[in-house]
């Protein structure tokens, strides 16, 4: 039997109390993050209060610049299931065609979730020249035979092995190793918080974080510094907006979060109707254009305005 090591004990132990917030959440009659969430919050501490003193960031690197698509690219899916240490991990990727070397983005679902779910924005990530690589969790998405809250824990894990045996295999051929980013959503966007702070992936150059929080996975940022950028709607009832707000006041790297006012905790990502769903869907774009193209001239794409915090 593999023994645990006692700093992996003790980290576990130490994220119970906020993930069983989460657990109670589900209980009380949430769907899951991509369902239609009752009124409960997952709860970290409360953001820094006004006037407090802004501390330096530490500035990212930034990558040599990359020749952008002029237009939309053609975009192809493809499904592979991938294995490690007995968790099973159905993997949707999809890739532009063009036979240039792309930047790549590894995308977790939230609770109750499918990578299919986001497939209107990761589609249009892929049009405009990234490669998206979305596994399925084996016990939190849609399909599972029992949702496991506790097992966020081990998704950034997850990702970075998925990441990794993408990268070695065919496909790997059309991805710039040095061009990575992670993203996700709600549960996800804790996942990709987590590959930043405990699971640190030094390869990853920049984040989204989608509705998430440090719940679980802390925010003790470490390794190279990456510019993260936080999306969050200031009425999501499920990841409150002061947990995700709090998350992002103390990345010590360059940043930017936008608040959606009204926003609630799925349409501004799931649902191409929603007013809030282009707004994300452009400066998402324009962000992983500005991190992994380097392309300066994305800024210009960037909101304007007290929604959004730029500190990139």
């Amino acid at each position: 039997m593999r023994r645990r090591s006692v700093g992996a004990t003790r980290r576990r132990l130490a994220a119970l109390p906020a993930l069983l917030a989460l657990a109670l959440a589900l209980v009380a009659g949430v769907s899951g993050c991509t369902g239609q969430p009752a009124p409960a919050r997952w709860v970290t501490p409360s953001p820094s209060s006004p006037g407090a003193a802004v501390p330096r960031l530490a500035q990212v690197t930034p990558l040599a610049p990359l020749a952008v698509p002029s237009s939309a690219l053609d975009v192809s899916r493809q499904e592979i299931t991938y294995h490690r240490e007995g968790r099973v991990l159905r993997t949707v990727i999809w890739i532009p065609s063009t036979p240039a070397k792309v930047p790549a983005v590894v995308f977790s679902h939230g609770l109750n979730g499918t990578p299919e779910s986001f497939a209107p924005l990761l589609t249009a990530w892929a049009a405009a020249g990234f490669a998206v690589i979305a596994p399925a969790y084996p016990n939190t998405t849609r399909s599972a035979p029992r949702l496991d809250v506790y097992d966020v824990l081990n998704q950034p894990a997850d990702a970075s092995f998925v990441l990794s045996q993408v990268l070695a295999g065919p496909l790997g051929k059309r991805i710039d190793g040095n061009r990575l980013a992670a993203a996700g959503h709600s549960a996800g966007a804790i996942t990709t918080v987590g590959l930043f702070t405990a699971g640190r992936d030094a390869r990853l150059h920049a984040g989204i974080i989608l509705a998430g929080s440090g719940l679980g996975v802390g925010t003790a940022f470490t390794g190279t510094p990456a510019s993260l950028l936080f999306v969050h709607g200031d009425a999501d009832p499920l990841v409150s907006y002061a947990s995700g707000k709090a998350t992002y006041d103390v990345v010590p790297w360059s940043k930017a979060m936008l608040t959606l006012p009204g926003g609630n905790h799925n349409d501004p990502y799931l649902s191409p109707g929603a007013s809030s769903f282009a707004e994300v869907q452009s400066l998402t774009v324009a962000f992983l254009l500005l991190e992994l193209y380097g392309d300066t001239s994305a800024r210009q794409q960037l909101p304007r305005g007290p929604s959004f915090d730029d500190r990139l």
